[in-house]
């Protein structure tokens, strides 16, 4: 009798770009790197001891991503944080991930729908354990899975752009435990009515979810409260 082949996967070892992106949108986002500090490519490159080729495609990246503006003959400038753009974003999501929620009635998967009630049983105890700041991941994975299930790549990837550019402005807000309990009911409103197939019901869900959202992070980024 042959022997049985072994199937080994290794996974791909993460670039040194994928790695300068991560380490850099992790600190934006945390706050480590102030709005409107510069960053210069090829100071950034010597501290990192890399080439500046991984550093240039990484700091693009981050730039499409809204995080950093270009400035002529400086580099980069870490955006700073704008009311009128925030609520923005949050109008454009309500009608992208309307849409994602509504198609998603029609081509989600029991897989899926298993997925996102995990994903709310795991916030809520989390939330009981006292640590609210991990619903920050709990959060993005809850409209990543409900973007995906909407069957269409092209929203998907809408989507998730569309969160990527609301983290900044969100994450201050999910280390809130109110705020976090909040979301996770609005989260709950969805998945109920997705489970029930009630598109109206779907939209009307979004909209109240995301305009909390807009309200959560007016009064704590911009209002200080």
């Amino acid at each position: 009798m042959p022997p049985k082949k072994i199937r080994v996967s290794i996974p791909k070892p993460v670039s040194i770009r994928e790695k300068v992106y991560r380490v850099l949108r992790d600190d934006l986002l945390s706050g480590r790197i102030a709005p409107g500090e510069r960053i210069i490519e090829a100071q950034l490159a010597r501290e990192i001891n890399t080439s500046r080729t991984p550093v240039r495609e990484a700091l693009h990246t981050l730039e499409r991503e809204g995080l950093l503006e270009a400035v002529p003959r400086v580099g980069y400038r870490v955006k700073r944080m704008q009311r009128d753009e925030m609520e923005e974003l949050c109008e454009i999501r309500i009608v992208n991930e309307t849409l994602a929620a509504c198609w998603a009635i029609d081509h989600i998967s029991s897989k899926e729908l298993h997925a996102l009630e995990e994903n709310l049983k795991k916030a809520a105890a989390e939330m009981q354990d006292g640590n609210p700041s991990a619903f920050v991941e709990y959060d993005a994975e809850f409209h990543e899975i409900l973007a995906r299930a909407s069957g269409s790549r092209r929203l998907f990837e809408l989507c998730q752009l569309l969160c990527r550019h609301m983290l900044r402005y969100r994450i201050e807000t999910l280390h809130s435990a109110r705020t976090a309990l909040r979301a996770i009911s609005g989260h709950r409103d969805i998945l109920e009515c997705i489970k029930a197939k009630d598109k109206k019901g779907v939209a009307a869900a979004v909209r109240k979810h995301l305009n909390w959202v807009k309200l959560d992070v007016i009064g704590k980024v911009f209002n200080g409260q």
